[in-house]
């Protein structure tokens, strides 16, 4: 008697932001903040220089916490999550039942763009993870294990759009340079 083929196993797979969004928004992060200590103590101001130090770290660490968020897609479902050490207070993340999805709904933002929201059996929405490298691959993961039809689904930026961001990212980079050696050459 021939054995019976058993049903594929659905390796779960993980998807993560996307290097380029979060290369570009880490920059962003650092050319807006790093200059101020700098300035604070140039400027004599009244914040101390090492309080928004320890300011700029904090936010940093919680920026990166928030880009460091896993999209994981499972035989069983797909899942939200963030690093053990960031505050679910801030970004609890969620999990979402295959079996639960009801539909795959958009929404327009106040920019113009689209994002969408699985709805589930309770009526709940759950935001599709739009910013991930393999998006594509997450959508036709999405349609094969709902049935919803994904093919008008698409991202929400396009990477020429951060590719733009990023570049001006190094130019505000550069006149923080030069602000920075200016400040330490008034102070000297």
């Amino acid at each position: 008697m021939p054995a019976q083929p058993s049903a594929p196993v659905f390796e779960p797979t993980v998807f993560r932001l996307s290097p380029l969004i979060r290369i570009t928004l880490l920059s962003l992060y650092a050319a807006l903040t790093i200059p101020l200590p700098f300035l604070s103590e140039a400027t004599k101001a009244p914040v101390a220089p090492s309080a928004l130090w320890a300011a700029i770290f904090v936010g940093a660490a919680g920026l990166y916490g928030v880009l460091s968020e896993r999209v994981i897609v499972s035989e069983e479902g797909i899942q939200v999550t963030y690093p053990n050490w960031f505050p679910r207070v801030f970004r609890p993340g969620w999990s979402l039942p295959w079996t639960e999805v009801k539909a795959l709904k958009p929404r327009s933002t106040g920019q113009g763009g689209l994002v969408y929201y699985f709805l589930s059996d309770s009526g709940e929405g759950y935001l599709l993870p739009m910013r991930v490298a393999g998006f594509g691959k997450l959508v036709s993961l999405v349609e094969a294990k709902t049935g919803i039809d994904t093919r008008d689904v698409r991202p929400l930026s396009q990477p020429w759009m951060y590719l733009i961001l990023f570049g001006c990212t190094l130019l505000l980079l550069l006149v923080d340079a030069w602000t920075i050696a200016t400040a330490i050459s008034l102070k000297n």
